[in-house]
């Protein structure tokens, strides 16, 4: 509670027909009582507790007041929470809901950890700890989605995407890339995706130097998930989607040697390429004139680039765009594959659907402020990196069991908006903890029913 005794108070002397006093005098108050049910979705993932081993604690165990599970806790509902940065700790020391969710009294537990203590633990590891804590983190997804579906999955598929994220100081590793114009890192960002579901899981987060290659990382995040994924669904078959940034020889060398594994990789365009789809172009280009619109063509030919030990199949979209006011433009582009189906369905359904993997980027930037990287070390902003990936599979597991309500398909900030964003009164006794809330709440119905699919009962 604060030490300031003084209470606010603020007059609105003409919005009703007497005088409304608004005071901030209730110390047993929360404005976030709905993060009940992220705290329930981590029992229900057991994220945090199955990442605390691997994070070593070499402090003096007589000093410590908030040990690693609590600090790991407070930093990652925090940010589901919308308080991406430490200094929202000073606030929230002695918020009835967080005290709660990390297994204190809500009225006589001591207060959260400030933000010094959180800044040195962010600061506190290694770069072999932060390196497990890869595995640990496609452990915990890959076992709760192995959980869910009861081992059985007919296809799952690989999307691995990186994006850019500008910083604006002095961070260690942060270069000047001339593609993006700016000052950042380039984190590489890997998703899952079962059968026909919406949604596609975060299981990697790896964070890059500003000029890392797009191929950096890749082999790494593939060499652990193809053989997690294969002992966890061994029935299930195996896809592999890239953009053309990937589509290096060593990598599709390694794609190649996977049994049972389908990929569909983007590659440039070369002279060599754009010789092969002269007859698809001129087909589109004769279409697009009688349809004055854009149109497309699908073909294949077999390639061998000069580091590939053989020729591949390569998919070709030969396609003529038209917009209002311009000329007509050719737009070829290509793909290699090891699968068999038609050209158009390559493309259009196993490839382009790798599209998607950017509206989770989006809601982890937008959402969660995944690129809030502002430490000045690389390897903690690596570790806020991780935070913000634990917070946003807690997220997705609460997606997941909204699937029967209106927000089944809401993003991460109307979650947080509609479910967790939720003033209650915390009354205390010997027997229990209640959070009166608000008869009025519009998501009340949404709310139970997601309470219920992850554990509550009535």
């Amino acid at each position: 509670m604060s030490a300031n005794s003084t209470t606010e108070c603020l007059l609105f002397p003409d919005l009703s027909d007497r005088p409304v006093l608004a005071q901030f005098d209730e110390p047993a108050m929360t404005s976030d009582a709905g993060l009940l049910l992220l705290k329930a979705a981590d029992r229900r993932v057991g994220l945090t507790e199955r990442v605390l081993p691997y994070l070593p604690d070499s402090r003096d165990s007589s000093r410590v007041r908030h040990d690693f599970l609590s600090l790991l806790q407070q930093r990652v509902y925090g940010l589901a929470a919308g308080y991406e940065d430490c200094n929202d700790a000073a606030r929230l020391a002695s918020d009835p809901a967080f005290k709660v969710l990390l297994g204190r009294d809500p009225i006589a537990g001591i207060d959260l950890a400030t933000q010094p203590t959180l800044s040195r633990f962010e600061n506190a590891f290694e770069a072999a700890d932060l390196r497990l804590l890869h595995d640990v983190l496609m452990n915990a997804v890959i076992d709760n989605h192995r959980k869910r579906r009861r081992g059985k999955a007919r296809v799952i598929t690989i999307d691995l995407d990186t994006t850019v994220d500008p910083t604006h100081g002095a961070q260690q590793l942060t270069l000047f890339n001339g593609f993006h114009g700016a000052w950042c890192y380039r984190p590489l960002l890997g998703f899952i995706h079962f059968d026909k579901e919406p949604d596609q899981y975060l299981c990697l987060t790896m964070l890059r130097s500003g000029r890392a290659p797009d191929k950096c990382g890749v082999l790494f995040a593939l060499q652990r998930l193809i053989p997690k994924l294969r002992k966890a669904f061994p029935k299930a078959r195996l896809r592999v989607r890239l953009d053309g940034g990937f589509g290096a020889p060593e990598i599709l060398n390694f794609l190649d040697a996977v049994p049972r594994l389908e990929y569909v990789v983007g590659i440039g365009k070369n002279s060599r390429l754009l010789a092969r789809v002269r007859r698809p172009m001129a087909e589109a280009r004769r279409q697009s004139r009688e349809s004055e619109a854009s149109e497309r063509v699908y073909a294949e030919c077999m390639y061998k680039a000069r580091k590939w030990p053989a020729k591949r199949r390569v998919v070709v979209k030969a396609e003529v765009t038209r917009f209002p006011g311009r000329d007509p433009k050719d737009n070829p582009r290509f793909v290699v594959t090891n699968m068999t189906k038609s050209p158009r369905w390559v493309y259009t359904h196993a490839y382009c659907e790798r599209g998607d993997s950017e509206n989770r980027i989006k809601e982890l930037k937008d959402g969660l402020q995944i690129d809030r990287t502002s430490c000045s070390s690389f390897l903690a902003n690596q570790f806020r990196v991780f935070l913000t990936a634990m917070a946003y599979i807690l997220m997705q597991e609460i997606r997941l069991h909204a699937r029967l309500t209106s927000l089944a398909r809401a993003q991460v900030t109307t979650l947080r908006n509609h479910l967790f964003k939720i003033g209650a009164r915390v009354v205390v006794s010997a027997r229990r903890v209640v959070f009166h809330l608000p008869e009025s709440y519009a998501y009340r119905d949404e709310w139970r029913r997601i309470a219920l699919a992850l554990g509550a009962v009535t």
